[in-house]
């Protein structure tokens, strides 16, 4: 399902533990890590596709964790043309996507990667709140900062901490001469 833009309707996951670090999963077969995320089906709510998305990818139910914010608007990137599979392309831009930030109120061992019929990821660990900066590949970058941007005031209350520490670094290098 595209918008008449040619963007996919998507949900992307924040889940933190209670030392507000996040959950970054492996791609299976990759040497890849994000967040989890998936598209929004015909009819469902984001919120509902949020709460299919973890369970298929994570495993985790609605008992396991807490909503504490949500991106206000879509967040969108476009995907690289030789990244797009052959009979998408033409049509398809890219993923406007909702954040959710999540807490995680139940175990680590609660985390199942094979739950879904064909799992996302085949590894996953904890990590500082911005490092997902460093790590996701090129063409998300500007969303992941957006979203973590906008959903870290419901993790800090220190104004160092809800700025991202790429947001300078990203000025600095747009006004660097030719």
């Amino acid at each position: 399902m595209l918008d008449r833009d040619g963007y996919r309707p998507n949900v992307g996951i924040i889940l933190c533990n209670r030392r507000n670090e996040v959950f970054w999963g492996k791609r299976v077969r990759e040497h890849s890590w994000q967040f989890p995320q998936g598209g929004i089906k015909y009819g469902e709510a984001p919120v509902q596709a949020m709460y299919r998305e973890l369970q298929e990818e994570v495993g985790l139910l609605p008992d396991h964790v807490k909503i504490l914010g949500r991106t206000r608007n879509w967040l969108r990137y476009e995907v690289p043309n030789n990244w797009i599979r052959q009979e998408w392309r033409g049509n398809y831009r890219g993923q406007k996507q909702i954040w959710f930030l999540l807490r995680l109120v139940g175990r680590d061992s609660d985390v199942c990667l094979r739950n879904g019929e064909k799992p996302e990821f085949d590894a996953w660990r904890w990590n500082a709140y911005w490092v997902a900066l460093e790590s996701v590949v090129e063409f998300k970058r500007d969303v992941y900062r957006k979203a973590l941007s906008e959903l870290s005031r419901y993790l800090f209350t220190d104004p160092a901490l809800i700025r991202s520490p790429y947001a300078e670094e990203q000025l600095d290098s747009r006004n660097l001469p030719g």
